[in-house]
């Protein structure tokens, strides 16, 4: 297992190393010890690898990841797993403002708490949260699903288009156009799958609500002319 030390060797290496693999490599599993709040530690990986990073990372951790499989033995900065296509990435602490940006695909999990706006513009990522999530969290989610076993601060799912959205604790408020909707048979089946795949056990999906959009802000109407 390679193993980098980023108080003595260069993040660029790590990054280059992960860019950079053979065709038909074996080594696929690396660890990244001392990040120290690294920036874009372990951004762009396009590969099938497996990275544990022993501690904090800064912002943008594992950003655009497609197909690595990372975890956070620590906290992170804003933006992790920012426009996520495939793969995993899980943080075992906390993680600040929009985690899970603008993600494809794959499947985010945060252990600890999220800070605001988590999942915002989500477009096909999976996000499950064992804590509470901060205020605007899923704004503009398009597709996708965000799970939540705590609170979610306010302005929940502002302006949503079709992002589901799962929170088992209060909502402090719901943004323009996200409203409560009934939790159906298949709804219930994919929350099991999610909360199975996060690691979450003791928790059934009949504990949670779902929220998703009204579908009142797809077209134009007439009535609200007069706010223009």
């Amino acid at each position: 297992m390679p193993v980098f030390d980023l108080s003595v060797t260069p993040l660029r290496d790590l990054n280059s190393a992960l860019h950079g693999l053979p065709a038909g490599a074996n080594d696929l599993a690396f660890e990244v010890v001392n990040p120290r709040g690294h920036h874009a530690v372990a951004a762009g990986i396009d590969a099938p690898v497996t990275v544990d990073i022993r501690g904090s990372v800064g912002y943008y951790c594992a950003g655009m990841n497609d197909g690595g499989n990372v975890t956070v033995h620590g906290s992170a900065g804003p933006g992790v797993a920012e426009n996520m296509m495939s793969g995993s990435v899980v943080i075992e602490g906390d993680a600040s403002q929009y985690a899970g940006a603008t993600g494809q695909g794959g499947l985010l999990v945060i252990k600890g708490n999220a800070a605001s706006r988590c999942g915002i513009s989500m477009k096909g990522i999976d996000i499950v949260v064992h804590g509470n999530i901060g205020h605007m969290s899923a704004f503009m989610g398009q597709s996708g699903h965000l799970v939540v076993l705590g609170n979610a601060g306010d302005a929940l799912g502002d302006s949503i288009y079709e992002a589901k959205l799962f929170v088992r604790g209060s909502v402090q408020s719901l943004g323009s156009d996200c409203i409560e909707k009934e939790m159906r048979p298949e709804h219930l089946q994919k929350l099991a799958e999610l909360l199975a795949q996060a690691g979450v056990r003791d928790v059934k999906p009949e504990e949670f609500k779902r929220y998703g959009s009204a579908r009142k802000l797809y077209n134009f109407n007439i009535d609200n002319a007069d706010a223009y």
